[in-house]
């Protein structure tokens, strides 16, 4: 997957790039048809802001989360995205079978 990883407002240091490939990574375990992935980290005075887009073959993803630690959102945004693409693989293989 190819990934893109910017910020608004904030540095995107290498540990926080490599949490973000870490996350991502468990949800291409899911789906293989992810073509390509961004994020844009934010911050607004005391909240953090992560979102989260994906694209897979046929469908584009999108999550986001605010919380006060830019790590939490990171871990919400990754857990929606998550299911969004759990749901996404459950229906196109229940289509194939009817």
């Amino acid at each position: 997957m190819q990934l893109n990883i910017s910020g608004h407002h904030v540095h995107v240091t290498s540990a926080i790039e490599n949490y973000l490939i870490r996350k991502l990574e468990k949800i291409e375990r899911h789906n293989e048809s992810i073509v390509n992935g961004q994020v844009i980290l934010s911050v607004n005075q005391n909240r953090q802001h992560a979102e989260g887009r994906i694209h897979c073959s046929g469908m584009d993803l999108f999550a986001e989360s605010t919380d006060r630690n830019l790590y939490a959102a990171i871990d919400a945004m990754t857990d929606k995205l998550d299911r969004q693409v759990t749901e996404y693989k459950r229906k196109k293989i229940s289509k194939r079978h009817e």
